[in-house]
């Protein structure tokens, strides 16, 4: 194996890089949002279900997951700048697709396909950071990414919702308004991104292990989405997709500890921190992509607001991820310390949880805020330093594995996040309007059309039992999450403290230098 020198970048390119890759990374953040508050008028539009609801959101989290540490392994054996072109053209192609599409399937399998393009940028951008920035430096740029992350993220409703209700715009731009942004960013990465290239004489990628990971957590997916709906929780359906999809995962550990070069390496995902990271990073994936998700569907179907009100009122999320993102950022790079910050970030982010818990269809919007305000701040404050944290403890070579196992988990947490929460949230919104319309007197008839997000197709008193259904139920799904947010704060609490490096690789120990001279010392001379 041979690379060459990674070359020092002045500061001026590493900002003009960054600019790029925050342009790119925005775009990538901005497509899985942006449908937030704009789902409903688009799953009416296509006369789709609540199960499609979540499946449009799904599918992106689902193949970008699947494909996180297949673009960080990559990453470690060819050239970095090459990778994220390529995925901003996967992500341009799955953008254009979802913007025609036709029907909810359609749109789903176009989603998919955008999803394995935002899954490369989201992960290679952290690992081209790393690769030019030291640790001890890079908090403080990692706020950045994170603001930005934290803008499209919970900004992303808000456009969304604006995009809608633009009478000569339409929901097609919700996946349409990624590519000149994204385009943009490709050309300003190819006049301004130098990174340095590795090169390994015998490449080999782990798609067995790859496809064994993402099989499993499908499979489980599924189950989740048509369990207590289609078929019993103790049923042979049931039995088949969990014991397969636990066969499968099993199967993937077995060839993940004999691959050459594993997708999720184990003595990476077995080191004390890095274990305890992802599982802190669940919680914060359940809590990006959850809220962003149902709470535009609380505001509009729940509350009665139009999707730009939606948009508007879930602006104290992104407030206080941006603030969080920045402040918390700078302070890790000033102290090098990330792990008092994680605990505050995990215990804010569970408050905010444990506020929303309690919402239903007539709570107060300064109760709201304040929980969103929470939830917010605790992402913002734990999100990067979670991958900073692990970052700082592999050499220079393992960065973009161990990058894309933190990123990867980050991801399955918000996909398993939006497909169960979205699960329990549809069988709770079920339960709700059978017994609301057994209640008012109508007939089995007036549920049949529960099924549909185009209220405007309900007869006035349907309607009101619907929105009073949603705007109930959801608070069940913030309880499910604080329960997560526990887990995430015990996580936090037992990592190892450490410090920040000042290095791009690890420093040798003393003795590890010793022994390396003594080596050479005894090399026979020629």
């Amino acid at each position: 194996m041979h690379s060459s020198p990674p070359a020092p970048m002045s500061r001026r390119q590493t900002l003009e890089a960054l600019a790029g890759l925050m342009l790119v990374l925005f775009a990538a953040m901005l497509s899985a949002t942006v449908v937030g508050t704009a789902l409903p008028r688009i799953i009416g539009a296509l006369h789709g279900s609540q199960s499609q609801y979540t499946w449009v959101v799904t599918a992106t989290l689902l193949t970008s997951t699947a494909v996180t540490p297949i673009w960080g392994k990559l990453a470690d054996l060819y050239n970095k700048k090459r990778l994220v072109q390529l995925s901003i053209a996967i992500f341009l192609v799955g953008s254009l697709l979802a913007g025609l599409a036709q029907n909810t399937e359609q749109l789903i399998a176009a989603r998919a396909f955008q999803g394995l393009g935002m899954g490369g940028l989201q992960i290679l951008v952290q690992i081209v950071i790393g690769a030019i920035i030291p640790p001890r430096d890079r908090g403080k740029y990692m706020g950045y990414i994170g603001a930005v992350m934290a803008v499209a993220t919970v900004g992303g409703p808000l456009l969304g919702g604006l995009i809608v209700d633009v009478s000569w715009l339409g929901w097609r731009w919700c996946f349409f308004i990624g590519v000149p942004i994204a385009l943009v960013a490709a050309v300003l990465l190819q006049l301004t991104l130098h990174v340095p290239t590795v090169r390994k004489a015998d490449v080999k990628i782990d798609y067995l292990g790859a496809t064994l990971i993402t099989g499993g957590v499908s499979l489980l997916l599924v189950w989740v989405t048509f369990v207590d709906g289609s078929f019993a929780w103790l049923s042979w359906q049931t039995a088949a997709m969990v014991g397969g999809a636990l066969l499968i995962l099993a199967l993937a550990v077995w060839v993940e500890s004999r691959a050459a070069e594993p997708v999720v390496p184990l003595p990476i995902v077995m080191r004390r921190n890095t274990a305890l990271s992802i599982v802190a990073s669940l919680a914060v994936g359940s809590a990006m992509f959850g809220g962003a998700v149902f709470l535009g569907q609380y505001f509009q179907i729940g509350r009665g607001y139009s999707p730009t009100k939606a948009g508007l009122l879930t602006i104290p999320m992104m407030a206080g991820v941006l603030l969080s993102s920045t402040v918390i950022g700078r302070l890790t790079s000033k102290t090098g310390k990330p792990k008092p910050f994680i605990v505050f970030g995990t215990v804010v982010l569970t408050a905010g949880f444990a506020v929303m818990s309690v919402i239903d269809h007539e709570t107060s919007l300064v109760l709201l805020s304040a929980g969103m305000l929470l939830i917010g701040i605790g992402v913002g404050a734990c999100m990067q330093n979670l991958v900073l944290i692990v970052q700082n403890s592999v050499a220079l070579k393992e960065l973009g594995a161990a990058s894309g196992t933190v990123t990867f988990f980050r991801s399955l947490g918000g996909t398993i996040g939006v497909s169960v929460l979205g699960a329990v949230l549809a069988n709770r919104v079920t339960a709700l309007i059978t017994e609301k319309l057994s209640a008012a007197g109508m007939g089995a008839g007036a549920g049949k059309a529960t099924g549909s997000l185009d209220l405007s197709a309900l007869p006035a008193p349907v309607v009101e039992i619907v929105r009073a259904a949603y705007g109930d139920a959801t608070g069940h799904i913030f309880l499910i999450s604080a329960g997560l947010g526990v887990v995430s704060i015990l996580a936090a609490l037992a990592l190892k403290p450490v410090t920040l490096r000042d290095t791009l690789d690890l420093v040798p120990a003393p003795s590890e230098r010793a022994a390396s001279a003594d080596a050479a010392e005894a090399a026979p001379r020629p």
